[in-house]
């Protein structure tokens, strides 16, 4: 079992810096698109290389392999495996946190301090804005829309996060009153379900999302111009199947398990004592 000690140095390093190198290539991703998949419509090919010289951090840097992306980018790419397994190895499970887990369950926890992440982020974005809006009465163009843009990821990835931990919203009034081969039947049908709507989903909306939103790499049309649609469309149709998928990896790991039976009024002391713990009150 994972060791339940939380906040160590590499539980903000690794996170961080998977967030610094996605948001580096994602950024970036026009001139992926210009190296691996060149559009044969000269409009399209003239639209993606404009983004990407007005959007270039670096462009004074040449491109790598006679391409467009640069070694930032090319490190940036690279790195995003790297640091995931790093991660994924490494997480520790917090003692509020869901204790029946497997190897494979690091995928979703790891993301899970991802999204942590990104939620500081995002505050410490909106701290800035609000103070340059009203202490020094000049406000940013970009920190309302930043904010709009980690707030989809957050969104998104603490689904798959919540889904992972068992934690999302379950109506269980009738369920604990049936018997244990009605419960599994529940719970077959209840993952049944969730992958058939994430079936239909992505097949109904690949074409719209990858081709069109992403491949032409659709901007948000503000002054800061954020790539939201092309970013939060594929994300929506990525995190549904990997909850899909966690769902049938739940139901395999759960399938054993006795659920546990809540009473009128429901007061998790364990929990309640671990929330005390993770705050330092005695």
């Amino acid at each position: 079992m994972v060791e339940e000690q939380t906040g160590g140095f590499w539980e903000w390093v690794l996170p961080l810096a998977f967030i610094v190198c996605a948001g580096w290539v994602i950024w970036h991703m026009p001139a992926f698109i210009l190296d691996f998949l060149p559009p044969e419509n000269p409009s399209l090919l003239d639209q993606i290389s404009s983004l990407h010289a007005r959007k270039d951090v670096a462009p004074q840097m040449a491109g790598l392999f006679g391409g467009t992306a640069d070694i930032l980018d090319w490190a940036a790419l690279l790195l995003i495996p790297v640091i995931f397994l790093f991660g994924t190895l490494s997480v520790r499970v917090a003692a509020m946190e869901y204790p029946d887990w497997r190897a494979i369950d690091r995928v979703g926890l790891f993301i899970g301090r991802v999204t942590m992440m990104l939620v500081l982020l995002m505050t410490l974005v909106m701290m800035y804005e609000v103070f340059l809006r009203y202490a020094l009465e000049k406000p940013t163009l970009w920190a309302n829309e930043l904010t709009l843009w980690l707030a989809g990821f957050v969104f998104l990835c603490s689904g798959f996060y919540a889904m992972q931990q068992r934690c999302h919203i379950r109506i269980f009034l009738i369920y604990e009153r049936v018997p244990r081969w009605m419960q599994h039947t529940c719970d077959i049908l209840s993952s049944a379900l969730i992958c058939l709507f994430a079936f239909f989903l992505v097949f109904g909306s690949f074409k719209q999302v990858f081709v069109i939103k992403f491949y032409r790499w659709e901007m948000f049309g503000t002054a800061f111009d954020p790539p939201i649609p092309a970013t939060i469309q594929p994300m929506i149709l990525i995190i549904v199947t990997l909850i899909a998928i966690q769902s049938v990896l739940n139901l395999i790991a759960d399938w054993n398990i006795i659920p546990e039976e809540h009473g009128p009024v429901d007061l998790d002391d364990d929990e309640l004592e671990a929330i005390k713990r993770s705050v330092g009150s005695n």
